[in-house]
């Protein structure tokens, strides 16, 4: 990996300041799959907590994305802004390596305070006992206006 930022500082304020992003992962049959996702960024890491909304699966290791990043790491993310004043359009993708995060890793761990600073909703669930999806980004490009949050 080249040593060099995973993405500008204006990309960087654009992300960390988003509510949610769409992750995409490879299905096994070899197609895109999306799913919106809450998240944290810490430095050119996400962290995206496999949290108690209501899911297909009770067992988040059961997850469809889950599944799709044990057998292909590599993910991508979309965060953007519209807006009907076009010229406020904004996007940044993100792409990343994904891997699984158990509860009894140190870096779950550090991601819940950030995580319940970030969506209040998660001071009453028990992000800290599910697994989370941690992405190495390595690259960023982007789009249009990203001057303000999105």
């Amino acid at each position: 990996m080249p040593d060099v930022p995973a993405f500008t500082p204006a990309q960087r304020a654009f992300v960390a300041a988003a509510r949610t992003a769409t992750l995409a992962t490879i299905a096994s049959d070899g197609s895109p799959r999306l799913v919106p996702i809450c998240f944290v960024l810490d430095g050119d890491v996400v962290i995206s907590p496999l949290d108690e909304k209501p899911k297909q699966a009770t067992d988040p290791h059961d997850l469809a994305r889950v599944r799709d990043v044990l057998a292909r790491p590599d993910v991508s993310l979309l965060v953007h802004r519209w807006d009907e004043d076009w010229s406020r359009l904004g996007w940044v993708r993100l792409h990343g390596t994904a891997r699984v995060l158990e509860p009894d890793d140190p870096e779950h761990a550090a991601a819940i305070v950030p995580l319940r600073s970030k969506y209040p909703l998660y001071a009453s669930q028990a992000i800290d006992a599910r697994p989370m999806i941690r992405i190495q980004l390595d690259r960023a490009t982007s789009w249009g206006d990203l001057g303000e949050s999105p």
